[in-house]
């Protein structure tokens, strides 16, 4: 049983080959252009719009436009379940490690359910236990900063004849 399940690990691919230099560049600039605007956002409204996973969401939807996990729905969709998820937990069993559990694995199988995977937002249910979050943390900084990010992908990817953003909206 050992032998066979450790075959499990053997190397058949090879890793994929790195992007062209300026699909780097420009994923660079997108990231770059989406994170100072909404700290410029933030600043300007005086009111949070940035979380961390939105960093993981610019690597999606600039590095990786293309996969069906930085699209619209799965940035949008995904943020907002696993936040209300992540805010039904944190109030029915305070922050307590079975609530950051069953926040985080709840979210996989929603987001696999609702077809919103985003792995980005796996992380909200710990962001919003671990914080404290009031169930305004809903609309500002999760439905607002995911919203604003996904306008500036839509904007910013669209710039470039070798792109195409989205590839779908539903």
């Amino acid at each position: 049983m050992p032998k066979k399940y450790l075959t499990k690990f053997k190397t058949v691919e090879r890793s994929p080959s790195a992007p062209h230099v300026s699909h780097s560049v420009y994923s660079v600039l997108g990231a770059l252009i989406a994170i100072s605007l909404i700290v410029l956002l933030s600043k300007t409204a005086a009111t949070p719009l940035l979380i961390a996973p939105f960093g993981a969401t610019c690597v999606l939807a600039f590095g990786l436009p293309d996969s069906p996990l930085a699209q619209p729905r799965n940035i949008i969709g995904g943020h907002l379940l696993t936040a209300i998820l992540g805010l039904l937990c944190y109030h029915l069993m305070g922050n307590t490690w079975y609530s950051l559990a069953l926040g985080v694995s709840l979210s996989i199988g929603l987001m696999q359910i609702t077809r919103t995977v985003h792995p980005p937002a796996g992380a909200n249910p710990l962001v919003i236990i671990l914080s404290g979050a009031s169930w305004s943390f809903l609309f500002s900084p999760v439905l607002i900063g995911s919203v604003v990010l996904v306008a500036i992908a839509l904007i910013f990817n669209n710039l470039s004849s070798k792109r195409k953003y989205p590839k779908y909206w539903f």
